[in-house]
């Protein structure tokens, strides 16, 4: 039986096609709450579809890795850092569903239009409700944070593996061997 060293080409693509799309997000973010003027509504209008466009992607990615798995983790790897692996992938898996998904609900308790492109509207997903929406807000500007913390830290893990270990885990997202 032979063991693959590297992820499923569709993974490999959706992956990096999500991290510039969630730093281009996470920058888009920034700038829209730090102005208030003539820009803050083109923000708005880069940043709900690509939002949606990421909910979208996660779920293909996600059902291409749940079919396809993941290749092995290096057998010397501290237990720590195989645990501390499994578990940044979930949360980051979470958080890329849950930002786009409090967000749709934020706007639909605010009673704000999730428009994708001119002519297409998402409909609501929660009743107008303001005080849902200062809630929702809260949990989305707090989550942004720590997504940001758990990007910061999977980059960091992936520049160790690449520099440091040398031991096939940044390549086999990066590319076959």
């Amino acid at each position: 039986m032979t063991t693959r060293h590297h992820f499923h080409p569709v993974i490999r693509v959706l992956h990096w096609l999500m991290a510039a799309l969630i730093l281009a997000m996470l920058f888009i973010g920034v700038a829209m709450v730090s102005t208030a003027g003539p820009a803050y509504h083109s923000l708005i209008g880069l940043h709900r579809p690509i939002g949606i466009a990421l909910l979208v992607l996660v779920s293909i990615r996600l059902a291409v890795r749940l079919k396809t798995g993941a290749p092995a983790l290096p057998a010397d790897l501290p237990p720590l850092m195989v645990a501390g692996a499994k578990a940044s992938h979930v949360l980051l898996y979470l958080s890329i569903i849950v930002m786009p998904l409090i967000g749709w609900g934020m706007l639909s308790a605010a009673g704000y239009p999730v428009v994708l492109v001119k002519g297409i509207v998402l409909p609501p997903i929660l009743p107008h409700d303001i005080a849902l929406y200062a809630v929702l807000r809260v949990a989305h500007t707090v989550i942004a944070v720590l997504f940001f913390a758990l990007i910061l830290g999977h980059l960091a893990a992936g520049l160790f593996h690449a520099l440091v270990r040398r031991d096939g885990v940044f390549e086999a997202i990066w590319r076959n061997r």
